[in-house]
C-alpha cells in the first residue's frame, strides 16, 4: 500500500531539499520601535569602542548605549546589570547568570566607577588599548578644549532645543544636520536632512526655559526651534525624523530617532539665551 503524499526532496545529508518560503519584516503597529532589529549599533563618540543602542524603558524616548556583549552576572555589580527583552532594554537583571552593562560603566574617556570588579577593570582596560589605537591611527580624534569667551557662542547650536507637539525636545545634531532615520529602496539609512527647503520651516525664538512640568523659571529663557506653528503631519514628520520623500513611508526605519526630551537640568551646557545669528532669516515659518 502505497502512502498518498509524496516524499519530500533531501539533500545527501538528510535535510530538505526545499528552500523555506521568505517572509518579509514589519513592523507591528503597537511596535515601542520602529526598528526592525533589536539595537541600532554604533561608536560611542568618547572613546571609539562599539555601542548598542536600545530603546529605554523609561517612558520618555530615550535610548541607552549598551556594551555589546552579554557578561557573567556574577562579573557585574548588582546596580549596573541590565537586560534586554523584545528589543527594550531594562535597569535591572531578569535572572538569568547573564546580563548586559552600560557602556557608560565601561568607558575609557571616563572616571573609573567606585565599584569595578576585576573582570570589569580587565574590559574596561583592553576597551582603553583600543580607544588608543583608533587615536594612534587617526580615526578617533580627541574634542577640542571649548572655547572660554562667552561671545564665540556658534551661529547654530550644536545641540538645539526644538518645541513640536507641545513638546520641548533636545537634538544630537545641528537643525540642518538631523538626518532622516528612513530606509532607501537599496536598504540603506536615507541621507537626506529633515530639514528641506521646498518644506515648511520652525522659527527661532527666545522661550521661557521650561521644566518638565511645564512650569517656568522666572526671567530665564533659552533658544528654542520652533515648530508648533506647522500642520500637525508636518510636526509628526519632524518626530519620526523623516525627509519629506519619507515622511508616509511605512518601511522600518534604520536608526533611531535622535530626540530627547528637554530637562534643563541635565541639558543646562546647551542652553542659550541668544538667537543663532542670521537664524531669524534661515528658518523663518512657512
Amino acid at each position: 500500500m502505497c502512502s498518498a503524499n509524496a516524499p519530500t526532496p533531501r539533500r545527501w545529508d538528510g535535510t530538505s531539499a526545499r528552500s523555506p518560503r521568505s517572509r518579509s519584516l514589519r513592523v507591528d503597529a503597537d511596535s515601542p520601535t520602529r526598528l526592525v532589529r533589536s539595537a541600532q549599533p554604533g561608536r560611542c563618540p568618547d572613546c571609539g569602542n562599539r555601542v548598542d543602542w536600545h530603546p529605554y524603558t523609561n517612558g520618555d524616548d530615550r535610548a541607552v548605549g549598551l556594551h555589546p556583549q552579554e557578561l557573567p552576572a556574577a562579573a557585574v555589580p548588582a546596580l549596573s546589570r541590565w537586560h534586554v527583552s523584545s528589543g527594550i532594554a531594562h535597569p535591572a537583571h531578569d535572572g538569568t547568570p547573564w546580563c548586559r552593562i552600560p557602556h557608560t560603566a565601561l568607558c575609557p574617556a571616563r572616571s573609573a566607577p567606585a565599584a569595578l570588579t576585576p573582570q570589569l577593570t580587565a574590559l574596561r582596560r583592553h576597551l582603553a588599548l583600543h580607544t588608543r589605537r583608533l587615536i594612534n591611527n587617526g580615526t578617533l580624534t580627541t574634542p577640542a578644549a571649548p572655547p572660554s569667551l562667552e561671545r564665540t557662542e556658534p551661529c547654530s547650536p550644536a545641540h538645539p532645543i526644538a518645541h513640536l507637539l507641545g513638546v520641548h525636545y533636545i537634538a544630537s545634531h545641528p537643525i540642518g544636520a538631523i538626518q532622516c532615520v528612513a530606509q532607501t529602496r537599496q536598504r540603506h539609512r536615507c541621507t537626506r536632512p529633515v530639514l528641506d527647503d521646498q518644506a515648511p520651516h520652525g522659527t527661532w525664538t527666545l522661550a521661557p526655559t521650561t521644566l518638565i512640568n511645564h512650569r517656568s523659571r522666572p526671567g530665564e529663557t533659552m533658544a528654542v526651534y520652533d515648530l508648533t506653528h506647522l500642520a500637525f503631519a508636518e510636526q509628526m514628520r519632524w518626530r519620526h525624523q523623516h525627509c519629506p520623500g519619507h515622511a508616509a513611508s511605512s518601511a522600518a526605519d534604520l536608526a533611531l530617532t535622535e530626540w530627547e526630551p528637554f530637562d534643563p537640568r541635565l541639558h543646562q551646557q546647551h542652553i542659550h539665551q541668544r538667537l543663532p545669528r542670521g537664524g531669524r532669516k534661515q528658518h523663518r515659518g512657512a
